[in-house]
């Protein structure tokens, strides 16, 4: 696994930070340095999906990046699923293309290349994940995506959304923010590489309150849904239609 090390040195000018070849390459260090309990909220992930699953249905994952949810999926879920990876950068597609083909899943999968804030098509879906994903689709076109995805997931399906998320008190919020760079700091970041990724993700990662994130669930299709986890800032989210 390479080493994250992309905003170690000093930028005269910070760019929007993006998901091509360099993240790529770092992207599964990156999530394990930078997500609290990244492992455990892959393992819950697969665990609920494992329960909703159905036989001759499809899984979704929504911004798959380098396929380590898939890998997952593949020991947990019944034999007779599809799995669908979609993300935006071809670089992280052909990072999960790579893992999978290694590892031999024993699942049929297809993986695409599609922006979500251009809209999905997506059927016959039992599970659908969105794994720290819709914080980076532009506000405007969120409600248009939950809902296609609920049009798309069939009765007693579910989607779990794990996402960065805002507190409703100013003070909490900033509290939150300190304890997670705190926690960054712990595994490895310094000042200057916290501080040039947030500059980097300030335009394109727009994070929603937990109440904004429910609201937004349940009037686009989704019965009912609760929070599966909660660290400070960040919180998973199962919706059931």
């Amino acid at each position: 696994m390479a080493h994250d090390k992309l905003f170690r040195t000093q930028k005269d000018i910070i760019d929007d930070f993006d998901f091509g070849e360099n993240t790529a390459q770092v992207f599964d260090d990156m999530l394990s340095r930078s997500v609290p309990f990244y492992a455990e909220i892959q393992r819950m992930m697969a665990e609920i999906a494992g329960y909703f699953a159905a036989e001759n249905t499809t899984i979704y994952d929504l911004g798959c990046s380098t396929g380590e949810t898939l890998l997952m999926l593949d020991a947990i879920v019944p034999p007779h699923v599809t799995f669908i990876g979609i993300d935006s950068s071809h670089e992280m597609l052909k990072k999960a293309q790579k893992k999978l083909d290694e590892a031999k899943i024993s699942h049929a999968y297809n993986l695409i290349q599609a922006d979500l804030n251009q809209g999905l098509d997506l059927n016959n879906a039992s599970v659908v994940i969105m794994n720290l994903t819709l914080q980076f689709v532009r506000p405007l076109h969120r409600e248009k995506l939950i809902r296609s995805i609920a049009e798309g997931t069939n009765e007693r399906g579910c989607l779990m959304v794990v996402e960065k998320v805002l507190s409703a008190n100013s003070l909490i919020n900033r509290l939150y923010i300190k304890f997670y760079y705190d926690f960054k700091k712990r595994n490895g970041y310094d000042e200057l590489e916290i501080r040039q990724k947030r500059e980097a993700l300030e335009n394109i990662l727009i994070p929603y309150h937990y109440d904004e994130n429910k609201q937004l669930l349940l009037a686009n299709g989704f019965k009912a849904c609760d929070c599966f986890f909660r660290w400070y800032n960040f919180c998973g989210i199962i919706a059931v239609k």
